[in-house]
């Protein structure tokens, strides 16, 4: 029950303090709370908080003007304060608390300047936050119209931690971003963004108390139990905005600071709308390694394995094949943990581990729903690594992935399941290893000398030093970091009988590399240092990505 804060009987700072507790609440501000329990005039309110508090109450007929510097939505919505300056060029922040002194230093610091804090109606606030939107002001979510659970944004009862999940996912969604981090630490949380593989700084709250709430109100948006702190904890929401609408995947970790959050943005939609012309080539196969994947792809049984490490692209690969042989003559069932595209005509199946259906009983399932084509989204274990070496010998084609580094770990890692290697390597058609690398930005890319570490990286490959190499620069038009976009680097290899008897007979690796070289699979470290001298990305990049060079 909220107190009355009108009660004659306590202190200005005790009415005040109700106040607060009833804005942090969903009462909307400070000052909305107030005047709900303030059995005068406002504008008598407006004095006592002068007098007693020592605190002045914005003028609403006064035109109103945003900061110059107000640079960044995420800061305002997630203080809500707002920096304005009145007709007399006087600058104030006017702050749904006033008495918010971290809310407050933060947009004083992000302007640079110090100013008084005005109480502000709820109603106000949001005008000088859409006028922030309305006028271009970079950051965050000035297209969030939806909150993160797909109803209509209410901020009324929303508060800064609302507003700060909410600007966080919106700017995601708005610059393309596969995951979203709340990294917890001593003295707050910060927000990055994972864009094209790496990890972007996006915004910051402090306050040990404050990066708890954040976290809390993740767990609610995914159905998960905010009181438990000690133990990992998955889930899932559905995001929707009047121009997108996705589902993000909820990862909660606890840390020696409380606990971290990562949400993976799982947009289907894209991926449904351009299914019907994706391709291998489309991907940045080139038309040799196009043609080996669809002589695997179109054998009647056996299996076809995509590998490399989170993030690099595998299930986007093998939608595409499937997409290709998608012709309708033939049954293709997918079981996937989650179903993170949607592909017409395919019947796709979601893990859920809590209902009972993991990879192993649902693939089960799956041989008795009469498929032709088997997608498993991810070998995990030994039971699914089993079954599904058993069906592509019974006359299945499967397609999956495992996270293995290249074909010899793939090698290591079945035989730690325990799998049977001849019906293994049996039934293993082929396997893609491949990884994603940054393009260049053709804006501000430049040449520079080759020196003498770098000749050496190209001599070893047994390619021919080029003069120079490009670097990454950093212009406005990839926001400074020199890269915009990927491009797949890819091995191929077509499993035949050399390789099955190596295998068999536990080759060396040095003797698998010998297989490798024989049957002319360009290395993945060649095939980038081609695309160096194409001018596509840098040498570091390359060795970010697939490693020593």
């Amino acid at each position: 029950m909220t107190a009355k804060v009108s009660d004659s009987a306590i202190t200005w700072s005790q009415r005040i303090a109700a106040a607060r507790a009833e804005s942090r609440s969903g009462g909307g501000t400070v000052l909305d709370a107030l005047l709900r329990h303030w059995p005068d005039r406002p504008e008598a309110l407006s004095a006592a908080l002068q007098t007693h508090a020592g605190v002045l109450c914005v003028d609403e007929a006064q035109p109103w003007s945003l900061h110059p510097q107000l640079r960044d939505l995420a800061v305002a919505r997630t203080s809500r304060a707002v920096p304005v300056i009145g007709l007399d060029s006087s600058v104030v922040i006017v702050a749904a608390d006033p008495w918010d002194d971290r809310a407050i230093k933060a947009v004083q610091r992000h302007i640079g300047a110090a100013a008084p804090a005005l109480a502000v109606t709820e109603e106000l606030l949001q005008r000088l936050l859409e006028m922030s939107a309305s006028s271009s002001v970079s950051g965050t979510g000035a297209s969030l119209r939806a909150d993160a659970a797909g109803r209509p944004a209410d901020h009324s009862v929303g508060g800064p931690v609302v507003s700060f999940v909410e600007a966080a996912i919106a700017r995601a969604v708005q610059a393309g971003a596969s995951d979203i981090h709340f990294e917890c630490d001593r003295n707050g949380l910060t927000v990055k963004h994972r864009l094209d593989g790496v990890m972007q700084r996006f915004a910051r709250m402090d306050g040990h108390g404050a990066a708890q709430e954040v976290i809390s109100r993740i767990k609610v948006l995914g159905q998960l139990d905010i009181t438990e702190r000690r133990l990992p904890q998955d889930g899932r929401f559905r995001y929707e905005s009047k121009d997108t609408a996705m589902d993000l995947r909820v990862s909660i970790m606890p840390s020696i600071h409380g606990e971290d959050a990562v949400l993976r943005l799982l947009d289907k939609a894209q991926f449904k709308a351009a299914a019907t012309g994706i391709s291998m080539e489309s991907l940045g196969f080139d038309a040799g390694r196009s043609r080996l994947i669809r002589t695997m792809a179109r054998e009647p049984n056996g299996m076809m394995l995509v590998t490399g490490p989170t993030g690099s692209g595998k299930t986007t690969t093998l939608y595409a094949v499937l997409s290709e042989i998608n012709t309708g003559l033939e049954k293709i069932i997918t079981i996937e943990d989650p179903v993170e595209y949607e592909l017409e005509g395919v019947l796709q199946i979601p893990v859920n581990e809590r209902k009972g259906l993991t990879f192993a009983k649902g693939l089960r399932s799956i041989l008795r729903h009469d498929p032709d084509q088997i997608l498993v989204g991810e070998i995990r274990d030994a039971e699914t690594a089993e079954i599904a070496v058993q069906a592509s010998l019974t006359g299945h084609q499967v397609f999956t992935t495992v996270h293995a580094n290249n074909v010899a770990d793939i090698m290591g890692r079945f035989k730690h399941f325990g799998i049977d290697m001849f019906g293994f390597t049996s039934a293993l058609n082929g396997v893609i290893v491949q990884r994603l690398v940054r393009h260049l930005c053709p804006l501000c890319a430049r040449q520079e000398p080759i020196d003498e570490a770098q000749r050496a990286i190209f001599e070893r490959a047994e390619i021919n030093p080029p003069d120079t190499v490009p670097v990454a620069v950093g212009c406005d038009a990839c926001h400074g970091y020199g890269y915009t976009g990927r491009f797949v680097l890819t091995e191929v290899h077509q499993i035949n009988d050399d390789f099955r008897d190596l295998v068999m007979s536990n080759a060396s690796l040095s003797a698998l590399k010998q297989h490798f070289r024989a049957q002319q699979v360009m290395p993945l470290a060649v095939a980038g240092l081609y695309r160096v001298l194409a001018g596509e990305t840098t040498l570091e990049e390359l060795q970010r990505v697939v490693g020593a060079l």
